[in-house]
């Protein structure tokens, strides 16, 4: 069943969910009332199913997206392998600045791995966030900086980092999603195959 869908933020869900990105965002810039009034505008809640696509290869990037609950994968589609490079779980913000910025078509793509709760914006509104909110353009580059970074730093340890090491920065950076997502999603995170992966969980078992 589908149950993706938008809708406004005017119930006291809704309230437990703004209040959630106002508590994160008020964590490195200052909004005052009137302010956090319109980011609750400017935001809605929508959901995924498991499985379901927040961006697809080839589409361009219209949301970004504030996690507030579920996980969600990037990955890039490489000659038929999907190579799984970074997570993002509640709190995190989503999107691929590469296709949102210029809006441009994506070869990247975000996938929910469990039925996900996001408050999204689109590309116009988060120009009305830029331009009405005081430290609103502070805050968009230090999220741009944070998703940018964190996927950059995903795709280069992909091709430079021995899969060891690729599964002691797992372990380290998403200590959660060990017992949360399926081992293949781990394995294609890391680089190996599933049995390769359960060799270097072994491993990494008896080290410690």
């Amino acid at each position: 069943m589908n149950i993706n869908f938008l809708r406004p933020l005017n119930d006291q869900i809704g309230n437990v969910m703004i209040n959630k990105l106002l508590q994160t965002i008020e964590k490195a810039v200052d909004v005052d009332q009137d302010e956090k009034e319109l980011i609750a505008r400017l935001f809605h809640e929508k959901k995924y199913a498991k499985g379901e696509y927040f961006l697809k290869e080839g589409d361009v990037c219209r949301n970004v997206g504030f996690i507030i609950n579920g996980v969600m994968r990037y990955y890039i589609n490489d000659d038929g392998e999907e190579k799984t490079y970074g997570f993002a779980e509640g709190s995190d913000f989503v999107c691929n600045n590469e296709s949102f910025l210029p809006q441009q078509p994506s070869r990247q793509i975000i996938q929910a791995l469990e039925d996900c709760t996001l408050l999204v914006i689109g590309y116009d509104d988060l120009q009305e966030f830029y331009t009405s909110i005081k430290s609103g353009e502070r805050f968009g580059r230090l999220v741009i900086e944070q998703v940018f970074v964190k996927t950059l730093q995903g795709l280069n340890s992909f091709y430079t980092d021995s899969p060891e090491l690729r599964y002691e920065k797992f372990v380290k950076e998403y200590p959660e999603l060990l017992q949360r997502i399926p081992q293949y999603y781990i394995a294609s995170y890391v680089g190996v195959k599933p049995q390769s992966l359960s060799r270097i969980r072994s491993r990494n078992i008896r080290r410690k």
